[in-house]
């Protein structure tokens, strides 16, 4: 079992739902939190809130001293999802790449310049559309990894329930190439395969989960398995056909994606899910966010039999954003995560470590 211990509190002022540690070779000691605040109007008033306003925050943690420091923030619409650029170890020679989903239906895209971070892209999903929210992202792993090509692939969904296919050059030029509908409601979540370069998964308020070849956008396969939306998907990027969802109905599922008629295992994690995240360190522990619970660590070694090992109730409001300090080497015995929550606007970073006996 796992010890969970707070080493700090930040107000994050706005309302905190994103969590993202910077992957880049150079810059894993930081990360950013995504914030979104409805600017209402007075109580009297029938009209919708008029402001989905937001702010990103760029924060440097030192793991050694545990020590956390603000580097920049910066005034933005309200955030719904972001992502790092992850970038080849030891041989990137750009800046650290940020992506985000915005309410105002956007794809941004942010580079660190020094330690602030510049806006440096931006692509309206769907302009035809008012009050459209872009909802996730997800950055083709395999082809940032494996090439070192300046062209790069991001995938995003929107509120329509609808899929596009993105192109970003580090010129700062982003292209929509194709957008299909997937999901006859939100379309709250999409991910690549990690181990197919053909396939991408979305989840929506449906509650199914799809798998589309990107090539024809023509889907694959249809999943009714949950019981309410799905809300996050994890393609596992050490465990090949391995799948982890996360939806409103509370079980974290894993799926073999050659046969997905059924999960291989369901754990009702209580208050549903809303991120799931694999630790650096490949010790098969899955950091998830439980939004009207906690926040808990499930081992996943055995994806027949998955068990909670630990869990984090610092929180006091919905538990949206999570992520590990991807700062890690294989002989640490002690992990770090960040995670924020809405209402209270709460930010915490703890360190994780193997409970004493």
């Amino acid at each position: 079992m796992l010890e969970i211990e707070a080493l700090h509190t930040i107000d994050t002022e706005y309302s905190a739902d994103s969590i993202e540690w910077c992957s880049h070779p150079s810059y894993n000691n930081y990360f950013v939190c995504g914030t979104y605040q409805l600017e209402g109007n007075n109580a009297q008033s029938t009209s919708p809130p008029c402001r989905r306003k937001g702010r990103i925050y760029l924060y440097q943690f030192d793991k050694d001293a545990l020590v956390v420091n603000e580097l920049h923030r910066l005034e933005t619409a309200a955030i719904l999802d972001m992502k790092w650029l992850p970038e080849l170890q030891n041989a990137s020679v750009h800046q650290p790449i940020l992506a985000t989903a915005n309410a105002l239906g956007q794809i941004e895209i942010f580079q660190i310049i020094e330690t602030n971070l510049k806006k440096i892209s931006s692509l309206e999903l769907n302009p035809t559309y008012h009050n459209l929210l872009a909802l996730s992202i997800d950055w083709d792993t395999r082809m940032s990894l494996q090439t070192n090509d300046d062209t790069k692939n991001l995938l995003a969904s929107d509120s329509r329930g609808d899929i596009s296919l993105i192109r970003f050059t580090y010129r700062g030029d982003l292209q929509k190439i194709c957008t299909w509908s997937a999901h006859n409601f939100e379309a709250w979540i999409c991910a690549f395969d990690k181990w197919n370069e053909n396939h991408v998964y979305t989840g929506g308020d449906d509650t199914f989960l799809h798998i589309y070849d990107i090539r024809t956008q023509s889907r694959v396969l249809l999943n009714k398995s949950h019981m309410a939306g799905v809300t996050c998907l994890l393609s596992h990027p050490n465990t090949e056909h391995l799948l982890l969802t996360g939806s409103y109905d509370e079980h974290l599922r894993a799926f073999d994606t050659r046969a997905m008629k059924q999960p291989l295992s369901e754990i009702n994690l209580k208050g549903g899910i809303w991120r799931l995240k694999c630790d650096p360190l490949k010790r098969n522990l899955i950091l998830t966010a439980c939004m009207y619970h906690n926040f808990s660590i499930a081992q996943v070694a055995e994806p027949r039999s998955p068990i909670v090992v630990g869990e984090f109730n610092e929180h006091n409001s919905i538990c949206y954003g999570a992520d590990w300090c991807l700062n890690a080497r294989p002989d640490d015995k002690q992990l770090f995560m960040a995670t924020c929550s809405f209402y209270d606007h709460k930010l915490c970073i703890a360190r994780v470590s193997e409970k004493q006996n």
